[in-house]
């Protein structure tokens, strides 16, 4: 007999857990798979009774509905067997009971327990006789964990089928158990503030049913009361044992965090997150990030998990340098959720695949980290008229010594003066954010465009170095960038960067700090635009070059960012004043 999968809500599930093996003997209604989505988990029960003797998903499989889960023997010629043993145990009974008196009785009482302790090893819920004590699980919570909010029954009252028996409380609702069948509270195995989980044993009943063997019952729930009580070893078959996974996972995480910059495997996330409390769509996102959500910490009621906790937990791994992209660009998306399946060209057209360059590889995990900066952006113009002339003067002599003098020579002079003025723009924050680090030199960073993409070689000492030094590392540094044969020392230790977007055009942009610095200034195309004259009284034409800082707002107020963009504009306007 086939046992195929119900209507589960959703178009596809994953198989997440498989609650039987071959061999089993089950019930109508036990659960057989815990099917999860990205919606909710479902455990799907058994729609008939029997023995399991195959097993056709694996933990992992997608399934749908319709599609076979497991296969049954039909129970029918076991149960006329177990009837004629019945028969044949109830007539030994009778017989035994002749020559013995009422401590004879307890070795007929060890086999029972033995059987009791096999039924709950097995997970089997349901009542292995009528007047007997059996062991009962949770059903699906409809959560993973929820807390025991209250028990409204004690040891030793008789329920009904279906009166409710406990109180279970998540953060999305309450939910009321009810007894699985009539009889007496033999041992209550919860308590009110426990956590549980779905399929953990809570409850030993004892049936109100009589039979053959009802002289029983006491010696059986007797014998199985005393087997499951030291360390609650079959009252917990469920719930005890996930204690250790979760020690084990802990200490696998904490083992872990040196290395956490390495993308964890979807296996590896699937096994570590067995244990966590957070919900279905929750696990998908960790599965899609890589992150090992066994370090997660959850803000949300018992410490459940939420989205939101995911990306703090992400930005907190990129602020404290723990998680470092491969050379090849491995974890570029770490941050971001998975592409969606863009095959289907009526919904996105036709489309093209380019494979990005090494340069453009190493730098797209540098450029993350920008993304978890509050930046904000300043901008300011200076009147560069008069240092453009001095350029003019001086540019001519130059060319005869082979060096190119740009206003970026100007730009990179001005900016390292305001930065020796100016010691927390040249300066990190550090790792537990509780100190501003200070730098004595001036490295001065210089974004250079290739054909590669953008790469940024560092001038040492800006500071202690004049325009015409400067010009001229900035021409073997972009000669050298073209030409790919910058070293690493030459890419290493910036502590500012300047961005000339020169005469490729535009008003005005938006520089990304390049962490772990605060500061970045943009310089772009320098126009005439007329400008009032208060001493003559009309307007003139002057050469203006727009500035824009962009900065790093938990180490530069709004305020001391308008102060140090000024003043570099000032000095731009009049280099003499480097000079004072």
């Amino acid at each position: 007999m086939e046992i195929k999968a119900p209507d589960l809500g959703v178009d596809s599930a994953e198989v997440s857990e498989i609650l039987v093996q071959v061999g089993d003997i089950i019930e109508k209604d036990d659960n057989i798979v815990l099917l999860e989505s990205d919606k909710a988990s479902v455990e799907v029960p058994s729609s008939a009774a029997g023995k399991v003797t195959k097993v056709s998903v694996a933990v992992g499989d997608q399934v749908s509905e319709g599609m076979v889960l497991i296969e049954l023997e039909s129970d029918a010629a076991d149960a006329t067997d177990n009837n004629n043993q019945d028969k044949s145990d109830s007539s030994k009974d009778s017989e035994a009971s002749k020559d013995s008196d009422e401590g004879s009785k307890e070795p007929e009482a060890k086999p029972t327990a033995e059987e009791s302790s096999k039924s709950e090893s097995n997970n089997k819920p349901a009542a292995t006789a009528s007047g007997s004590a059996s062991t009962y699980q949770l059903p699906d919570l409809g959560v993973d964990e929820a807390q025991v909010a209250e028990i409204m029954v004690s040891v030793g009252d008789t329920v009904t089928a279906d009166q409710s028996i406990l109180l279970i409380e998540s953060d999305k609702a309450s939910v009321e158990v009810p007894a699985p069948e009539d009889g007496k509270i033999e041992k209550i195995l919860v308590q009110a503030g426990d956590m549980v989980a779905n399929g953990q044993d809570f409850i030993v009943i004892v049936g109100s049913g009589t039979n053959d063997s009802s002289d029983e019952p006491k010696a059986d729930a007797s014998t199985t009361s005393e087997t499951a009580s030291p360390n609650k070893q079959a009252s917990q078959t469920s719930g005890e044992p996930k204690q250790a996974p979760v020690k084990a996972d802990a200490d696998k995480a904490s083992a872990a965090t040196n290395t956490a910059s390495n993308k964890l495997s979807e296996a590896e996330v699937n096994e570590k997150s067995a244990e966590v409390y957070a919900g279905p769509a929750v696990r998908k996102l960790a599965r899609e990030l890589g992150v090992d959500i066994t370090n997660v910490t959850g803000t949300a009621l018992n410490d459940r998990i939420l989205k939101e906790d995911l990306f703090a937990h992400v930005n907190k791994l990129m602020t404290n340098k723990q998680q470092v992209a491969s050379a090849s660009g491995g974890s570029t998306r770490a941050s971001l959720p998975a592409l969606p399946d863009m095959s289907n060209t009526e919904i996105w057209g036709e489309t093209e695949i380019q494979d990005l360059t090494r340069l453009q590889k190493v730098s797209i995990p540098q450029l993350n980290y920008n993304t978890y900066l509050p930046q904000v952006t300043q901008f300011d113009v200076s009147d560069i008229t008069e240092t453009e002339k001095l350029r003019g003067e001086l540019k001519g002599g130059m060319k005869k010594e082979g060096i190119g003098l740009t206003i970026l020579a100007f730009i990179v002079k001005a900016t390292a003066y305001a930065l020796t003025q100016h010691p927390r723009f040249n300066s990190h924050l550090s790792d537990d954010n509780t100190q501003i680090i200070l730098r004595k030199s001036v490295n001065m960073g210089i974004a250079v465009a290739t054909d590669d993409g953008l790469i940024v070689p560092v001038i040492k000492n800006a500071q202690d170095k004049g325009i015409k030094q400067i010009a001229i590392e900035i021409g073997e540094l972009a000669v050298k960038a073209r030409d790919k044969k910058l070293s690493t020392k030459d890419l290493q230790g910036a502590s500012f960067t300047i961005s000339s977007q020169g005469v490729l055009g535009g008003t005005s942009f938006t520089p990304l700090v390049n962490w772990p610095q605060v500061g970045i200034l943009g310089a772009s195309e320098a126009t005439m635009q007329p400008r009032w004259n208060a001493d003559k009284q009309t307007f003139e034409p002057r050469l203006m070059l727009p500035l824009s800082l962009s900065y790093d707002h938990r180490v530069i107020n709004g305020a001391d960012a308008a102060v140090f963009t000024r003043y570099v504009a000032s000095l731009l306007a009049d280099p003499r004043r480097i000079l004072l």
